[in-house]
């Protein structure tokens, strides 16, 4: 039988800003349950959801985790022609079922009408858009529009903002989400090898800018818009600025970690 969770899946926007860091179990914020968190980076087959969903599906039950991130476009690889995948894509069922199964929130990336370059929400009651990338990069701009709001999701009281890759390098972007009070700043992002140290100099900034978790699903493998070798190392930081877990280059990989 799977786990029995509380299901607190809000999504918050500016609007709803709060002035202090906010008790949202009514437990106090010392009290919540470890939140068990996981980084994955899937072999992605180019333009196939059917079988990066399997993928997904299988990462998810391989990470135990309450809350699953994966990197950007992580359903169809950086393919910048990829067709908009729907929040009811049948192809999307077995990441459904495995969310069922486990208990688990899978924050996965994919295209949605708009357009934009997004992060699907994932349960085991289905999948909706939880978050629309703001910060464009490149050729990105010839197809796609930027979101307009940061966005925060409440997982058993711990809150959870959501980035997708160039927006960990805006600092306004995260300032915005901060302000929205959270725990958590959580990206799904695509680099190359050689720029692998990007990822660590973004999250050491935010880290010593907002004192919260940094939670970084990198891409691994090969992709399209020129990704013929993708930095994959995907991470957890401390909210003091130290790796706390971290997976290798190669695809398939993941780390999870338990976050208190």
């Amino acid at each position: 039988m799977p786990p029995r969770y509380e299901a607190i899946l809000r999504v918050d926007h500016e609007a709803d800003r709060p002035t202090t860091r906010v008790d949202h179990i009514g437990k106090g914020v010392e009290n919540r349950t470890p939140l068990r968190l996981a980084v994955a980076q899937p072999t992605c087959v180019p333009l196939d959801v059917a079988e990066n969903g399997r993928a997904h599906a299988a990462a998810v039950r391989a990470a135990r985790a309450r809350v699953v991130v994966f990197p950007e476009l992580s359903l169809t690889g950086y393919e910048l022609d990829a067709p908009v995948v729907s929040v009811g894509d049948p192809r999307l069922t077995p990441l459904v079922e495995a969310c069922a199964e486990t208990g688990a929130l899978a924050l996965a990336g994919a295209p949605v009408a708009g357009d934009h370059i997004a992060m699907l929400a994932v349960t085991g009651g289905g999948a909706t858009v939880a978050y629309r990338k703001m910060w464009l990069g490149g050729a990105e701009s010839r197809r796609f529009r930027p979101g307009d709001a940061p966005a925060v999701f409440d997982v058993d009281g711990w809150r959870v903002g959501l980035a997708i890759c160039k927006d960990t390098g805006v600092a306004a972007h995260a300032a915005r989400t901060a302000a929205l009070g959270i725990d958590v700043y959580a990206a799904g992002v695509l680099e190359s090898a050689e720029d692998s140290a990007v990822i660590d100099e973004r999250a050491g900034r935010i880290t010593a800018a907002h004192r919260v978790w940094v939670a970084v699903a990198s891409f691994a493998g090969s992709t399209g818009g020129g990704y013929t070798e993708a930095a994959g190392r995907s991470g957890v930081w401390t909210p003091e600025g130290e790796v706390y877990a971290r997976a290798g280059t190669e695809p398939g990989e993941s780390v999870s970690v338990s976050l208190d």
